[in-house]
């Protein structure tokens, strides 16, 4: 095994944030779990999407009336500058998802990380939007993010900072395996992530708890796959009655969970991650220059959806 590099890395998840919820309010929560995780020698901490407001996509409305009441259009901005300010205070870096609105009006789902002087040196906005963008009056609630969000233009960015190369995605993402060997691809060693996930399936009836199950799984197939540990943060619980999963987790290389949440509420978790582990998963099991035959994977750049099998002789294989 590869020599130990740690890092002391702490998850930060949140519970409710509800429509009469003030941004200044928010960030003060957010800035206690900062200094919380800080306290535990925290070097990065990492917050959910839309950390800042309430899962709005969840609401019939405008975009424009979407854009006024809950996008950032600079990042940081006075509402969100004590967070910066106490992550640099405390020299500790995090990760966090808010609604960008771009000098050019383009909307996007975007996480940044920030390193311990409190600089961004990461932006990703979100590739895998699910929901739908028309009005289902029927549904209990609606999940709009392809109403009022773009499709990411960021592709899977990794950066080497705070120790460690980082990669970055968000949500729905999660649970598609292109996702993380697009970062793996480019030696990411810890995958960081925020999301917002409904306990109740408008699309059919699933099971409430296949929606934890296919959390978990998707994280730590795709940490094991891919040889980086991930580190994942919910906002759940019950806003205004709609109910959220929690199952804020650190994953290892190995598929293992090195640490979870117990609540619905602001809850930080915490583990001394040792890079390391990821190493000795990349050199043998998962060695990519060694074993991987790209040659063969032209179906998944060539398809979007799934088409009809591809010619096969077996007779021109003798």
């Amino acid at each position: 095994m590869s020599k130990s590099r740690k890092i002391a890395l702490a998850v930060a998840q949140m519970g409710p944030v509800h429509l009469a919820d003030d941004r200044r309010a928010v960030v003060r929560r957010l800035v206690d779990m900062l200094h919380e995780a800080k306290a535990r020698s925290a070097k990065l901490v990492v917050f959910p999407e839309l950390a800042l407001t309430t899962f709005f996509p969840r609401y019939w409305m405008s975009e424009e009336a979407a854009i006024e009441r809950f996008f950032e259009r600079s990042m940081p901005n006075p509402d969100v500058q004590p967070l910066f300010d106490a992550a640099r205070e405390a020299g500790i870096g995090f990760y966090l998802g808010y609604a960008e609105l771009t000098a050019k009006g383009e909307c996007f789902n975007t996480s940044i990380i920030v390193d311990e002087s409190g600089k961004i040196v990461a932006k990703y906005r979100k590739t895998h939007l699910p929901g739908h963008a028309d009005h289902k009056p029927d549904a209990p609630f609606q999940h709009l993010e392809k109403k009022f969000f773009a499709v990411g233009d960021s592709g899977f960015p990794v950066v080497e900072t705070m120790g460690a190369k980082l990669g970055m995605c968000i949500c729905n993402d999660r649970r598609w395996p292109e996702t993380w060997r697009a970062m793996s691809l480019q030696g990411a060693e810890l995958g960081v992530l925020g999301y917002n996930t409904p306990s109740q399936n408008i699309h059919w009836p699933e099971p409430v708890h296949l929606r934890m199950h296919t959390h978990l799984v998707s994280l730590q197939a795709s940490a094991y796959q891919n040889a980086m540990w991930i580190a994942a943060a919910a906002k759940c619980g019950r806003e205004d009655g709609f109910h959220m999963i929690g199952g804020s987790v650190i994953v290892a290389p190995s598929g293992e969970i090195a640490a979870q949440s117990v609540s619905e509420e602001d809850e930080v978790i915490f583990a001394n991650v040792d890079l390391a582990l990821g190493d000795t998963f990349r050199e043998h099991v998962f060695n990519f220059a060694k074993h991987r035959r790209p040659e063969h994977y032209g179906l998944i750049v060539e398809r979007t959806g799934a088409g009809e099998p591809l010619p096969h002789d077996p007779d021109a294989l003798n």
